[in-house]
């Protein structure tokens, strides 16, 4: 039985974890399952992703019974290894998301804890539910936040403020967690908004779309002449081509 459902329409694919009755916490064959549905929308004709979660919350983490069963293992190999490309399998599951060539918006209600976060992390755009709660859990555990969000994390939010979050394991509500930088936006319907947000980028032209994915995380990484060449040559790549003149004759019309 699958733990996370995948469905696609107008070009917008909905991605659910859906084990509700843990509040979706994830289990070691989820992890491989969210992780598979990430890499199985590589190749479909998408233009973005909706994370969200079914039930009473996001996310609540990892599910430690299900991590405790591991503990016995080789940690060399089961959190050392790279299994794919320069991450593990742990750190995959919300790299993934940021790695896809279309943008992914995360709707977040109830929990959003620990892997929860992470997995919200990967996504480009986070929406939260006035009353969902946020947090950076793993100190709760004796464990550091090693999911791939520490790709993520520091892009979002200031270096003090991420040292609070991670030490104290605090948890915050939608509010504080805006003002921090863990959240794009609040509103009262997270999934609603996310799907609005998903036709507008779904509306613009595809190509754009995809070249300014690249260039954002080229932004966030390179050195200023990186990002300068990157500038032109993905602009080079978009001028005159069928999507932006489609674009040019949509937007001439309004």
């Amino acid at each position: 039985m699958t733990h996370v459902h995948s469905e696609i329409t107008d070009r917008i694919a909905h991605v659910t974890l859906a084990r509700p009755d843990k509040l979706n916490a994830i289990s070691l064959e989820m992890l491989d399952e969210v992780i598979e549905a990430a890499h199985a929308l590589r190749e479909a004709e998408i233009d973005c992703v909706v994370l969200s979660g079914e039930g009473r919350g996001f996310c609540a983490g990892i599910d430690i019974v299900s991590l405790s069963s591991v503990m016995g293992q080789d940690m060399d190999e089961l959190v050392l290894k790279r299994s794919h490309g320069d991450a593990n399998r742990f750190q995959e599951f919300s790299l993934a998301w940021r790695d896809l060539d279309v943008p992914v918006i995360a709707a977040i209600h109830g929990v959003c804890f620990g892997a929860g976060m992470q997995l919200a992390l990967g996504a480009d755009i986070r929406v939260a539910a006035p009353d969902a709660k946020l947090s950076i859990m793993e100190m709760k555990w004796g464990l550091i936040p090693d999911m791939g969000g520490m790709v993520l994390l520091p892009q979002l939010v200031r270096s003090d403020v991420m040292r609070r979050l991670i030490y104290t394991a605090e948890v915050l509500d939608a509010g504080d967690a805006l003002d921090a930088g863990l959240v794009t936006e609040m509103a009262d319907d997270p999934l609603a908004r996310a799907m609005e947000l998903a036709q507008v980028i779904a509306g613009q032209s595809p190509s754009a779309i995809r070249a300014a994915k690249r260039l954002i995380g080229t932004a966030e990484t390179a050195d200023r002449a990186e990002v300068l060449i990157a500038e032109a040559t993905e602009q080079v790549g978009l001028i005159g081509k069928p999507d932006q003149m489609a674009a040019i004759a949509r937007a001439m019309k309004k």
